[in-house]
């Protein structure tokens, strides 16, 4: 009997180093019914980080599961985040929309 080739990993999917906490997140991208802006732009970057990986395809088909129940497809969820990097979203930071610090020099009103 012949011996086999060596198996040399080519027809195997291989693991991404991020994988596990990534699963995380997508796991719950799927549990949000009205995504915010973090949720849009998570979304977004998993997708790019996994587009063409040799792997995790249960994660990405996760992903397209969790943007078309948002009533998304892959360019217009880009699009949509084009939009909030452009407005100046940042993750972590607050929208320019929201109010920070005392307020008390924004009232010109409060002057007797």
């Amino acid at each position: 009997m012949a011996a086999s080739p060596p198996d040399s990993g080519a027809d195997r999917d291989q693991v991404h180093p991020l994988e596990t906490s990534d699963r995380e997140t997508v796991d719950g991208l799927l549990a949000v019914e009205q995504p915010g802006d973090d949720h849009l732009v998570d979304a977004a970057r998993l997708l790019i980080r996994y587009d063409g990986f040799p792997g995790a395809a249960d994660l990405r088909q996760d992903l397209v599961k969790a943007i078309t129940h948002w009533g998304l497809d892959r360019p217009a969820l880009e699009a949509r985040c084009r939009a909030l990097w452009q407005g100046g979203f940042r993750p972590g930071r607050p929208q320019a929309d929201q109010a920070v610090g005392s307020g008390f020099d924004t009232d010109a009103a409060a002057d007797p």
